[in-house]
């Protein structure tokens, strides 16, 4: 009887160790092996037998969490994979918010750190592309987000509320500021063609989340005085609850919608009612400006250059955002640079071509583990560039982080029109890495000599070949090989 008490007794205490060794495994993460076998050596009231069984259990139990580390790892590793493929080029999968009704649509890029982390410099941006087809009124809206668009084609009106209210033409080529918050409402009154608008939204409440604010809707769109008691809107309009709901519950058509021609014809009229002579000259600082319009900072026979920056233009002073338009002609190029400190947001309006660009955050090694690791590349002294390259046609969103070299080019056969907003664009420079202007030619000719291990009249023969600035005639590739790059 004795002898069955010990025995169980012992089973009790290798089962209590059992459990003890487990909980230091979990605790100690995996240098435990050797340790959970040490515990089970130095237990007295084991027998040798027990302490065998012991130990086998430590390797059954790390050999199990090592197996489920791995796949764990392994998954980890996928998703981690997919991330660093490309987390700067951005296509129509990727617009993840869409309103679409018959007359046209609205679409919305996905927050930019849902991509990647590294583009957390920007989280608080986001970008919307409008197609209202002919004839067509946007409903009233509201954002709780600064707003900036570019008009890419079409022409229309657009009118927005503040102290009072401001109509104005939009066309082709027109940049437009909406404060955060007022309502605003827009027409297309062309009869032919579609009206085309890009917006950059700088959120002002969630960092890199905004919404959408109508008065006016049924179900589609909702109106939000809806969200109110019947009792509080009886109060506040001095009307009856049963004419309320007929008035609010009253079905719309979608967010943008149909008009007649003598309800564009009406809407038009009142453009640009804001005087333009003093002292109301605060109104001049409400209009759009075209950047079409504005003396080209880069022009020859291979592209052309608009910019407009923020010190330059009181629609943009505040956010510190600077917008351009590229034009890049059929089979050429754009000299490889990189931005000081603006951290560029690229739409593609039209045409086809080609991106790249060096990164130093996707080392070729950290692109087969599926990891990014700049503290460990930074602790082994190493830093190595990934080669990114993306395909650019009507839609397509890239982003060209501060400092990382670049080259944006057309295809051979078709032309490339992008609209760039840069953001943080105050005190920003461009530096550029081929071409008349290149950093390595303005360089004494010993520096270039000791930095490229090569004779200095070599470095200065490299660097002077090419004679065009800022745009340059293309890689001399076939139509098919573009698209790899």
């Amino acid at each position: 009887m004795a002898f069955k008490i010990k025995i169980n007794l012992n089973l009790h205490l290798l089962l209590l160790f059992l459990i003890t060794a487990v909980c230091l495994a979990l605790a100690s993460k995996d240098p435990e092996l050797k340790q959970c076998k040490h515990q089970c050596k130095v237990q007295r009231q084991f027998d040798e037998q027990q302490k065998r069984d012991c130990e086998r259990s430590c390797d059954e139990y790390y050999k199990m969490k090592k197996e489920k580390g791995r796949n764990y790892e392994s998954e980890e590793e996928e998703e981690e994979e997919e991330e660093v493929e490309n987390p700067y080029v951005f296509d129509d999968e990727h617009f993840v918010g869409q309103i679409e009704t018959g007359e046209g649509k609205i679409k919305v890029l996905q927050k930019f750190t849902q991509r990647s982390h590294l583009l957390r410099g920007i989280e608080n941006f986001r970008v919307s592309i409008v197609e209202a087809n002919p004839s067509t009124f946007v409903v009233p809206t509201h954002f709780d987000a600064e707003i900036i668009l570019f008009v890419a084609q079409g022409r229309g009106t657009i009118t927005v509320i503040k102290e009072k209210r401001g109509s104005f033409e939009l066309k082709c080529g027109d940049v437009f500021r909406i404060p955060s918050g007022a309502p605003f409402y827009f027409i297309n009154k062309d009869e032919h063609r579609k009206l085309k608008i890009v917006k950059l939204l700088q959120s002002t409440s969630v960092p890199g989340h905004f919404q959408t604010f109508q008065p006016a809707g049924g179900e589609n769109p909702e109106s939000f005085y809806t969200a109110f008691s019947w009792d509080l809107l009886e109060a506040a309009f001095k009307i009856p609850r049963d004419k309320l709901e007929r008035f609010f519950k009253q079905q719309k058509p979608g967010t943008i919608i149909k008009a007649s021609r003598e309800q564009i014809r009406s809407l038009s009229r009142h453009e640009e009612i804001i005087p333009k002579i003093w002292p109301f000259s605060e109104g001049e600082t409400e209009r759009p400006f075209n950047l079409l319009k504005q003396h080209p900072c880069q022009s020859n026979k291979f592209g052309r250059l608009f910019e407009a920056y923020p010190d330059e233009f009181s629609q943009l002073r505040d956010l510190g955002v600077a917008i351009a338009f590229a034009n890049i002609t059929e089979g050429s190029m754009v000299a490889p640079h990189y931005n000081s400190k603006s951290m560029k947001i690229a739409v593609v309006l039209d045409g086809q071509g080609g991106f790249q660009m060096a990164c130093p955050h996707l080392s070729s090694s950290s692109r087969r583990s599926g990891r990014w690791s700049e503290r460990e590349e930074e602790r082994k002294g190493e830093r190595t560039y990934q080669k990114i390259r993306g395909r650019l046609s009507r839609g397509v969103v890239f982003v060209v982080p501060a400092g990382h070299p670049f080259s944006v080019f057309a295809s051979p056969n078709h032309s490339l029109q992008i609209v760039c907003f840069e953001v943080n664009a105050y005190g920003n420079t461009k530096y550029f890495l081929a071409g008349k202007e290149n950093i390595v030619n303005k360089m004494e000719s010993i520096a270039r000599e000791l930095g490229f291990n090569t004779p200095g009249r070599e470095v200065e023969r490299m660097f002077k070949q090419q004679e065009e600035e800022f745009f340059f005639p293309g890689p001399n590739q076939q139509e098919h090989e573009w698209a790899d790059a």
